[in-house]
């Protein structure tokens, strides 16, 4: 009999390239001058407390994505773990609305970097025209399929990468030893609140599991892109903060803190080297949306057809029934339109948080068929939940509004699955693995 043909259209590097480019983005970007601000010098220090927290959750994404593929990733798991009720639905919608807060960050970002190309007068309606431009072009590309998708995400991660770690190794010749001098007093609470806010930085991997159904060989693969981009992801975010602060004293970074790896190329590439960082900056956040928006998609279609959402989002439009892709894009833009995205940055991280908590939660009901190790996905669990302590009392003091947002978000996610159910009566949808 002849073997059928395998019709995956994402390999393995692929794979890698949208896990890479949904954590390498805004975060690097606009994150590291705010947590420089407030961990000094030893920001680096920061970025790997940040990574092994990833990484212990990468564990329990590896575990179940490989028991249970699915292009619904963590949906698909929360599900599995808690079963048919409004713990897991309600971390469905959270998770969804956490995409949205990203996406919305990325595009602003990505929005101020192009508009310093325009004349001052023009700056602020160019940030919104181009953030609403990068969002549209991507939900095209979206359209045309996994494959385009996973194209231009190597396309754009390739040259993105290949910027920041010539920065970073160009950078190293040029730092003064005398701004990475480390003082005798070490604060650790600066640095684990700086991790807390860096974890932004890194909470794209999941995105992975979402090309599950699209990928080669998943139960190996997937496992394989979402330890491989942690890791590589880590070590550029520190040569690159190492890079930053050896070039930049602490009180310069304060003022520059938006543009800070574009300030950091000057001393030693002059106006060239501040204008090739403004690009990388445009190549990384577009390729964090890129990824965020096929990833985000994919859940938001997912939950819709499991009946997580409104039954009007389910609503064949045009081309293949990417409806998902149009909702999603729909709510960002809307963001755009209506909101200061500027502290909902740090919301979008306290909510990967709770979310990846969750995940790891539900992993622990489903230990025994991953074959996983308990007292990982336990470190998983703390690292989770401190990171997330440390960052809301930071922004208790510094934006409690910050605070207020965030609570609402997860009261309404929780809530409207509780009423929801309740009206609907729908039931959640397992479908059958086969092994």
């Amino acid at each position: 009999m002849k073997k059928e043909k395998n019709t995956s259209t994402i390999g393995l590097w692929s794979a890698v390239a949208i896990g890479i480019g949904g954590m390498i983005g805004a975060g690097i970007f606009s994150v590291l001058g705010i947590a420089a601000k407030i961990t000094g010098n030893l920001v680096y220090l920061s970025f790997i407390f940040a990574g092994v927290i990833a990484l212990l959750s990468t564990y329990s994404y590896a575990k179940l994505s490989s028991k249970y593929p699915s292009a619904g990733g963590p949906v698909e798991f929360l599900i599995r773990g808690f079963g048919d009720g409004i713990l897991s639905g309600g971390f469905n919608f959270l998770l969804y609305f956490g995409y949205v807060f990203v996406l919305g960050v990325y595009a602003e970002a990505f929005g101020s970097y192009a508009a310093t190309f325009l004349p001052q007068e023009l700056f602020k309606i160019g940030v919104d025209v181009f953030a609403i431009l990068i969002i549209l072009i991507f939900t095209l590309i979206n359209f045309l399929g996994p494959k385009a998708v996973g194209k231009s995400e190597t396309l754009i991660v390739g040259i993105k990468v290949s910027i920041l770690i010539v920065f970073a190794v160009v950078g190293l010749f040029f730092i003064k030893p005398s701004l990475l001098t480390i003082s005798t007093q070490i604060n650790m609470g600066t640095i684990l609140t700086a991790a807390a806010l860096l974890f932004l930085g890194y909470e794209g991997f999941g995105l992975i599991t979402n090309t599950a159904e699209d990928i080669e060989n998943p139960r190996k693969n997937i496992p394989r892109a979402l330890y491989l981009s942690v890791i590589m992801v880590m070590l550029i975010y520190v040569l690159v903060s190492i890079s930053v602060v050896g070039n930049l004293s602490i009180p310069t970074i304060g003022k520059t803190s938006d543009y800070a790896l574009a300030a950091a190329a000057k001393p030693f590439a002059g106006s060239l080297g501040f204008t090739v960082m403004v690009l990388a900056a445009l190549f990384s956040t577009s390729s964090a949306i890129n990824a965020t928006l096929y990833g985000g998609a994919n859940v938001s279609y997912l939950m819709a057809k499991k009946g997580e959402l409104p039954h009007f989002f389910r609503r064949k439009l045009w081309l293949e029934g990417k409806e998902g892709l149009l909702i999603t894009s729909g709510l960002v833009i809307a963001l755009i339109f209506f909101l200061n995205l500027s502290s909902i940055a740090m919301m979008g991280s306290a909510a990967f948080l709770l979310i990846y908590t969750g995940v790891n939660l539900a992993h622990l009901k489903l230990c025994n068929e991953t074959r996983a190790h308990r007292s990982i996905i336990y470190l998983a669990i703390l690292g989770c939940m401190f990171s997330f302590s440390v960052l809301a009392y930071y922004e208790l003091f510094h934006s409690p509004l910050t605070i207020v947002v965030l609570a609402g978000a997860v009261l309404f996610s929780f809530s409207f699955e509780a009423m929801y159910r309740k009206f609907s009566r729908r039931k959640f949808k397992i479908r059958t693995i086969n092994h």
